[in-house]
């Protein structure tokens, strides 16, 4: 019997979920901006309780590991690491935009693309693009959003674009393309991060605990305080 902790910190969401031999033992979202830091550890103490489970009892820890909120993804990465290294388990990193899409996927009985999207400031959003199948089409991207950037997905097929970065794009795309279709309400979740690490976990597909990094995609930049 093998159980996998699964923490998504990437954005807003601090979630947490608990699989038992891919089973959803039970999963806790909490929706408060810059709230990981007090929040992580009790959630996880609570998930355990709640479930009867032991720490000890882990075979693996899953990561969401961006991209998404530099910040939030140092959080769950230092809380993932600190877990492996106490408990000798493996760490398993899933990619956020694709545990996103794993969310929409079981609605898609259009053969349309899944395009999820995380905010990155400005006008400028990370993304991926994957099939109805949940195969990659387009690799995870930093994209600055103009009229003209999904173009060549939008010819002839449905694009559903969800995610808290899908709004920077929805006033012009809705009106170039009937096959833009916005979903609201989408946001990364525990559980998808979960359901795809057990693939990696019957592959003995892990990351080195010791050099693991977060995904950021970009380098993270910090301004200077204005002078008064």
């Amino acid at each position: 019997m093998s159980y996998i902790l699964s923490l998504e910190t990437a954005t807003k969401t601090c979630s947490v979920a608990l699989h038992r031999d891919r089973q959803l033992l039970a999963l806790q979202d909490f929706h408060l901006e810059k709230s990981h830091s007090s929040i992580l550890h009790p959630l996880i103490a609570d998930l355990m309780e709640y479930c009867e489970v032991d720490r000890k009892q882990l075979s693996a820890v899953a990561l969401s590991m961006g991209p998404g909120s530099y910040t939030g993804l140092r959080i769950g990465t230092s809380t993932a690491k600190g877990l492996c290294f106490a408990l000798e388990i493996p760490l398993i990193a899933i990619n956020t935009l694709e545990a996103m899409a794993l969310s929409v996927q079981k609605y898609n009985k259009k053969n349309a693309l899944l395009c999820p999207m995380l905010d990155a400031r400005r006008m400028e959003v990370y993304y991926q693009i994957r099939d109805s199948a949940g195969e990659e089409v387009h690799a995870t991207a930093p994209l600055v959003v103009e009229e003209n950037s999904f173009d060549k997905y939008l010819n002839d097929r449905e694009v559903w674009f969800f995610g808290d970065g899908s709004d920077k794009c929805r006033s012009f795309l809705e009106n170039r393309s009937e096959h833009a279709i916005f979903i609201e309400h989408i946001q990364p979740s525990a559980k998808e991060v979960g359901e795809l690490a057990w693939q990696k976990f019957d592959a003995k597909s892990f990351e080195d605990v010791a050099y693991f990094e977060p995904f950021y995609l970009k380098e993270f930049r910090t301004t200077k305080p204005k002078k008064k």
